[in-house]
């Protein structure tokens, strides 16, 4: 089973983000030290140019009467910057001082670096219009740190602009893939015989074939499901015709005197013929609840319903001498259709007065829990056992060791219409002290 690492790899939203993301820190680091080199290298010729022009302000200005008169050469002119104005003679005077007095007098004119005192200077020498020649020069530590100050406030927009794309990158494809997620959501919450159409709402040009084709695949395997429905309830409805004849033909036959053994086996017939009419009708029941409701939802009363369920079953009950009871809260309704209601409900007394015993006890009770409706109907039949709560609402499925006349169709049939109204069920014992009797809870929503 794949863990955290498999599923991130089988992402395509966290492939996307991780490969751009990476594509962006790339460009931005290039960028960056590209960035960075050209401000460094633009830093540098801006201070070769400052150098000039003080050179070129000395030139202007005849300042070098004065440099010559001090003899001394002019120190950090601009103590900011750090440059320093020295004449180069060819005989220093005695007790010439400077960071560079010990500089050669015959250094070339223009730009240069040179080492005095174990030192680096950036140094620009220049002939004055008098013959005197002047060196102006900084320090190459402090142009090399200035240079690093400038480039390095050109990069800084660079590295933080970087978490930002990343950032805005990962919200912008999760955005992207909203309507991939929206769209599994719906599919995943969608009950197994919900196979209506994807709507067509717009959605990416790259996600609308899969929908196609997933609308394609939902339209055959709609067809093929609603085919065997079609013949289960054909097969059930032609079977109508012969086992009537067969219900009628038994009729007339225990009209006639027969001996007590053929009597006894007309009765055994009798009660096989009732056991496979009533399989048919379960069967034409389920192959209806399972197509699409063609009735739309709305407030439905319960009272009413309960009354018209209980009337049809009454007989039912009778040979059996069960006492049946409703309470109900005045005015509850549920949203639902009237018939698949009734079905509902009906599908449960019966299961109920089937399993209950003689002079037995049926109580159906309606309550409003919070925002919902709840229906309890219990019974003091032998109950379902909790493993298998889940097994008898399979089709056919009947508890072991239960002996009651029944389909197995019942509960699947409820479960059906369950689904589709959108309302919950659960089981459990009448009386849990003594595990017997069945309490079928049905909730609906508000």
């Amino acid at each position: 089973m794949d863990g955290l690492p498999g599923k991130m790899t089988h992402s395509l939203q966290f492939r996307l983000s991780a490969s751009l993301s990476l594509l962006i820190v790339v460009v931005g680091l290039v960028s960056g030290v590209l960035s960075f080199v050209l401000a460094f290298q633009d830093a540098i010729e801006l201070q070769d140019d400052q150098l000039r022009e003080v050179a070129a302000l000395i030139f202007r200005q005849n300042l070098s009467q004065a440099l010559v008169a001090s003899n001394q050469g002019v120190a950090d002119i601009d103590p900011e910057a750090r440059i320093i104005v020295e004449l180069l003679q060819k005989s220093a005077p005695p007790g010439a001082k400077g960071p560079l007095a010990g500089l050669p007098a015959d250094l070339p004119d223009g730009m240069q670096t040179a080492i005095e005192q174990g030192v680096d200077w950036r140094v620009y020498v220049r002939t004055l219009a008098s013959g005197t020649r002047i060196a102006v020069a900084q320090q190459t530590v402090v142009r090399d740190e200035i240079a690093m100050g400038s480039a390095m406030r050109g990069i800084i927009p660079f590295l933080a602009l970087i978490p930002i794309l990343v950032f805005t990158l990962v919200v912008l494809i999760q955005k992207m893939l909203k309507p991939l997620k929206k769209l599994a959501v719906e599919l995943d919450q969608r009950g197994e015989d919900d196979l209506r159409q994807i709507p067509d709402t717009p959605m990416p040009s790259e996600i609308r074939p899969f929908a196609v084709a997933i609308n394609r695949l939902l339209g055959r395997v709609a067809q093929s499901v609603a085919v065997q429905r079609r013949f289960v309830a054909d097969a059930a409805h032609e079977l109508r015709s012969p086992l009537t004849a067969l219900s009628l033909q038994a009729e007339q036959l225990e009209a006639t005197e027969l001996p007590p053994p053929a009597r006894e086996r007309l009765a055994a017939l009798r009660g096989g013929i009732m056991r496979a009419r009533n399989l048919l009708e379960q069967l034409l029941s389920f192959a209806r609840v399972q197509e699409v409701a063609m009735t739309a939802p709305q407030p439905v009363a319960l009272l009413p319903v309960f009354t018209e369920v209980l009337e049809e079953l009454m007989p039912l009950a009778e040979t059996k001498a069960l006492d049946l009871g409703v309470s109900d809260v005045p005015g509850s309704r549920v949203l639902a259709a009237r018939p698949e209601l009734k079905t509902l409900f009906k599908n449960l007394v019966e299961n109920a007065i089937q399993h209950s015993p003689v002079n037995g006890r049926i109580d159906i009770l309606v309550r409003r829990d919070q925002a919902r409706t709840v229906v309890r109907i219990d019974d003091e039949g032998p109950g379902i056992a909790p493993e298998y709560h889940e097994r008898v609402f399979d089709p056919f499925y009947r508890v072991p060791g239960n002996q009651a006349l029944g389909s197995g169709l019942g509960l699947s049939i409820v479960k059906t219409i369950i689904n589709r109204i959108g309302a919950e069920i659960t089981l459990a014992y009448a009386d849990p002290e003594t595990k017997s009797g069945l309490r079928v809870e049905v909730s609906f929503p508000a």
